[in-house]
């Protein structure tokens, strides 16, 4: 198990919960996950490896303050995906959704120029270790169904629905956008 010795990392409330950012010496963003509830949080062993540095929040939550507020759509942040060679290929596509769209699992398959792969597709989108800045969210099932989101399919609804909204009014807050019966936190 990687242990991100030597890592820095810091924590920051979402209105969609607490987000952790690892971040290279370099100044890379490494990875942006939800603190709780997904498939890629952080073990203690890991966490104990990390170097705690706050700052590092300031420009990643300001931008992400932004995009809550429905006045970001594309994020202007240094970060470094790393993968295999297709999973940087399906990350790269990720960036090129536009805002406030969705593809399904086949068009971004098709997009590769690998029609076959829409299975490695969605494993790849479940690895995407940059939540919201590299745009997984914006990716659905052939029916249109919500499926797969590493971060829990209530966080990818919200994202969906908020961006459609703000696409369509040009005005957003992701408050609007939470489900009222779904207790998030």
């Amino acid at each position: 198990m990687f242990a991100y010795v030597g890592l820095r990392t810091a924590c920051f409330d979402t209105p969609l919960g607490t987000m952790r950012l690892l971040v290279d010496a370099q100044g890379g963003l490494l990875r942006l996950d939800f603190e709780q509830e997904t498939v890629h949080g952080l073990t203690a062993e890991q966490r104990a490896g990390l170097v705690p540095a706050p700052e590092l929040a300031l420009p990643v939550q300001a931008q992400l303050d932004d995009y809550f507020a429905g006045r970001r759509q594309q994020f202007d942040l240094p970060f470094r995906l790393q993968g295999t060679e297709f999973q940087q290929q399906v990350w790269q596509a990720l960036l090129t959704i536009p805002y406030g769209q969705t593809w399904t699992y086949g068009q971004m398959a098709d997009h590769l120029g690998r029609p076959k792969a829409v299975r490695a597709v969605g494993q790849a989108c479940g690895l995407n270790p940059i939540s919201i800045i590299v745009p997984c969210h914006r990716v659905q099932g052939a029916n249109g169904m919500l499926t797969g989101f590493s971060s829990g399919l209530h966080r990818k609804a919200s994202l969906l629905h908020f961006e459609r909204r703000v696409h369509v009014s040009g005005v957003g807050d992701i408050q609007a956008s939470l489900p009222a019966q779904l207790d998030l936190f």
